[in-house]
């Protein structure tokens, strides 16, 4: 299914599929877990919009590279074009809240960290970011208080809160806007907290973000 932005009472958003920005070690707890260490600034990265599919709908391991992670996070739907954003600009142009698997070749990951080589090839294929539909921003009290919860096979892999992000949404999103002009329909990924590990085909997960959304999808 071609993915479209969508609300969660599956209306249709009247905004094109743009880039992803995400962010690398936003959570001190994942960082640890990788043995990495934990950066003074936000550490960017873009996957582009051909990687975007939808959650609800099954989604494809790559075969033959090697180990596959996933990374849940919370997604911000950009509605307004921001350059150089302060936090009031940054807050008005959320759009939707929702929920965003940063798929993950990890063994792949590991090997251009040691050549000092971009992430791109192990994080931006085809595919590598199922976005869920997406929340009313006034249906979300606080961006910093949200649970991100990822069940796989009936066992919760991953359970952590925005609260422990190390850099927070408003002031990331400003932050990203003073580097990438930030264009209606992009979408933000702010970052994973602690639990990542391997998807394989066949896996049934559950992505869930506070009460406001659960989702069912499938890995294959």
């Amino acid at each position: 299914m071609q993915y479209t932005h969508r609300m969660k009472d599956n209306t249709e958003i009247d905004l094109p599929l743009g880039k992803v920005v995400c962010v690398g070690r936003n959570y001190a707890d994942h960082a640890a877990e990788l043995n990495n260490p934990i950066p003074t600034e936000p550490m960017l990265f873009i996957k582009p919009a051909s990687s975007v599919v939808a959650m609800e709908e099954p989604f494809a391991v790559p075969q033959g590279l090697g180990s596959v992670h996933f990374e849940t996070e919370m997604a911000i739907l950009i509605g307004e074009r921001l350059q150089h954003a302060d936090l009031s600009a940054a807050k008005a142009a959320i759009a939707g809240v929702g929920l965003g698997l940063d798929l993950t070749l990890r063994d792949l990951q590991d090997e251009l960290k040691q050549k000092g080589h971009p992430w791109e090839k192990a994080k931006a294929f085809d595919g590598a970011c199922p976005l869920s539909v997406f929340v009313q921003p006034d249906q979300v009290s606080d961006l910093q208080d949200q649970q991100i919860r990822l069940i796989v096979n009936g066992e919760q892999r991953q359970n952590g809160n925005s609260s422990q992000m190390l850099n927070q949404v408003l002031p990331l999103i400003s932050y990203i806007s003073a580097f990438f002009t930030l264009e209606p329909g992009d979408v933000v990924l702010t970052g994973t907290p602690a639990g990542v590990g391997p998807v394989l085909p066949g896996d049934e997960l559950q992505v869930e973000l506070t009460d406001l959304l659960s989702v069912k999808t499938a890995a294959r």
